[in-house]
Order: C-alpha cells, then structure tokens, then sequence
C-alpha cells in the first residue's frame, strides 16, 4: 500500500516542522504580524489570536544551551530553565529574538527568577498565577486574564473584542480536538502507530502557526494511521506504558527511545506535551468568555497546583481508557514540585489503579542513559513477567 510508504514521512514532516517554522516565522515578523512568545500551557493564546498576533512555545528543551546559561544561573538547578535562558540570553533560539513579548506566569520559583533576568533584554509580561484550583484562584486568574487583554491592548494599539476572541476559541477548540481524535486511536489493541510516532505530531504540531490547516492536517493523517495496517507498529504483546511528569521534548524524549527500543510501547503521553494540554476545551456557550478562559486554562493538572487533584483524575482516566500496564513519571533534576508530587502519583498508580510505576529523574544530557536503559528494562521486563 502506498500510504504505508508515506506514514514514516509525515510523521518526520511533524518532527521538522520546529525547523522549518523558524522561517516561517521571519515571514509573520516581515508582514508586521505581532510575535508572543511563551513557555507554559497555562498561556491563554486565545487572546493573542485575538490581536491577530502569532502565539510560539519558545524553545526549551536542548542541553546545547545549557551551559551558556550556567555562566550565570546557577548548575543545580533545572534543566529546564537553564535551557530556556541559555536560549534567550544567547540568541540561539528564533521564536525568542523575533517575539514581540515573552509571557510568563508564576508557576515555580525558578521560572519567575528567569523572568526577572529576562526582563533586563526582552519586553516580558508575567500573568499571576495562584496555586489553588480554588473559586478565589479563580477570581484571582479572571482578573490576571483580562489585565493580560488589556496590557495587549495598550502595549498593540489595537481593541480586542468579544467576537475576536469567541472566534479564536472556536479556532483552538478545534484544534485540540484534532489533536485529541489521533493521539485517542493509541486507545486500539495493538496501537497502529508507536509512541515515537505520536510523539513527533504532539511535539511537532505546535509549531503549525496556521491551527485551521494544522486541524485538517492532523485530522487527514488519524485516517490514514487507521487505514495503514503496518506490521512494525503491531505491539500487541508489548507492556502498554503511560508517560507522565515534567514537560517532555527535544533531548528529553531520549525516554521514549529506551522505551520503546527495550520492549514497551508508549500509548499516551500526560504531561505538557500530551494530554494535560489538550483534554479540557473551553466552554463555548460560556457569554463570559474570560471566564470561560479563567476556568479552561486554571483547570490544568500542573504539579505547581495544591492540591492537583485534577492530574490525578485525568491520569486515572488514562489508564482506564488506554489500558495502560504500567507508569514511568519523568522528573527534571532540581524540579521540586514534581518530585515531590511523585509521592502521591505513585500511591495513586499502585494502590489505587494496581499497575507497577516507576520515576526517572534525569536531565537533558546523554550521560546517563546506560544507566536508564539497565532500569527501564528491569521494570518492562517485571511487567511482562506478571501478566
């Protein structure tokens, strides 16, 4: 069948499409289209699609830059942040030197220290964020949402409406919904794509500028992944495994490799890069539509939240629908919040859900994957042994 010949190439036209966006995104910059840039999935891109501005997830996710940044942050700390600003302070990364603003939000401790250094080069606006997913949290993030609105109003000289706004949620409502139909087939017994696969789209689609097309597009290839019968993707008797943790790509998705390389198959992916950014949609027929942001985007199982009861609800979920044999949390060096979370996800993932889990704390570098490979092996091949 032709279209099995294709597949591998789409899915590796998603992992290029960081790259080729950064032309893309010279292009927007020449048109005079506004440029805001962000790094967390609590960015409400709703309201800069509203000015008619192009919203960017900044890059990340490189060990490349972390040493440029440690020549100011210090070594202990997340890999993570020392990415990003080792990114920004160097002009390494495009999306960051063509933003017209960064927004941050005040989610770790880290991350609002980096905003602070940042500030000293970029125009930065920092949305505050409250910790508890609580009727005053969210009064408090409605209030951040529309100082967000107005700032971008004054800051573009431009009047963002109600109708652009209601537009720009129908537009992203879709989208994720694309998104939700194809990373949903890993629910199939075999999969008929490996959790690499899926990975490339998740990872790559965020840099689809054009979230119509980008819908269609994912939309077109979920058809083609259920009409490909490929034996390579045929993991029937592969351990089922569930990705959750801190926010995934670039050199950190060495996981996925040892994974899938050792035997297991990822059939979903929670964390910021999966699942925990797309499941929930914003309520269409809400007439508030900040409040209809406030409550979508405050909804987000982050670890940074307490309690974080809606990560546990939507991991259960999971679990349940994908049927899922075992879980791997992936924790950032130096990333507290989810370290210590991990305490109750275990719990959760073992006595509750009674499957076997296991935490990885890692960091962006290769030199630690000899050791990864020996346990990720070691709990595949435990899982395997107690089917």
């Amino acid at each position: 069948m032709e279209l099995i010949k294709d597949l591998p190439e789409i899915f590796e036209q998603f992992e290029q499409q960081k790259q080729q966006s950064f032309l893309e995104v010279k292009r927007y910059k020449d048109k005079g289209m506004p440029i805001i840039g962000a790094y967390c999935s609590y960015f409400p891109r709703e309201l800069a699609m509203a000015i008619g501005a192009v919203p960017i997830g900044l890059c990340s996710s490189s060990d490349s830059t972390v040493a440029i940044a440690e020549q100011t942050l210090p070594k202990n700390i997340c890999p993570l942040i020392k990415s990003s600003y080792g990114f920004a302070v160097s002009d390494k990364c495009p999306f960051f030197y063509f933003s017209d603003v960064i927004v941050g939000e005040t989610t770790c401790d880290g991350k609002k220290k980096m905003y602070e250094l940042m500030a000293d080069f970029k125009e930065i606006y920092v949305m505050e964020l409250p910790n508890r997913q609580s009727e005053q949290g969210l009064s408090l993030w409605k209030g951040e949402i529309i100082k967000f609105k107005e700032y971008l109003e004054e800051h573009f000289h431009t009047v963002i409406t109600n109708e652009k706004i209601r537009h720009a949620i129908r537009v992203s409502n879709d989208n994720r919904r694309a998104m939700k139909e194809l990373y949903e087939v890993m629910k199939l017994e075999p999969p008929p794509m490996t959790g690499k696969e899926l990975f490339q789209v998740l990872y790559g689609y965020k840099y689809q500028f054009d979230l119509e097309k980008a819908s269609k597009e994912l939309r077109e290839l979920k058809e083609k992944v259920l009409a490909s019968d490929r034996n390579e993707a045929d993991c029937k008797k592969k351990p089922r495994i569930l990705i959750t943790g801190c926010p995934m790509g670039g050199d950190s998705a060495k996981l996925i490799d040892i994974i899938e390389e050792n035997g297991g198959v990822i059939v979903a992916f929670e964390n910021c890069t999966g699942a925990k950014a797309l499941d929930r949609l914003i309520d269409e027929q809400d007439q508030d539509v900040y409040q209809a942001l406030a409550k979508r985007y405050l909804a987000t199982g982050c670890a940074v939240m307490t309690p974080n009861d809606n990560r546990i609800e939507l991991l259960g979920r999971i679990i349940d629908e994908y049927k899922v044999d075992g879980v791997v949390e992936m924790i950032l060096q130096g990333c507290h919040s989810d370290n210590i979370e991990a305490v109750s996800v275990a719990h959760f993932v073992n006595e509750e859900k009674h499957i076997p889990y296991m935490d990885i704390v890692t960091d962006f570098s290769s030199a630690d994957k000899g050791q990864l490979t020996t346990r990720i092996s070691a709990f595949l091949e435990m899982i395997c042994s107690t089917r």
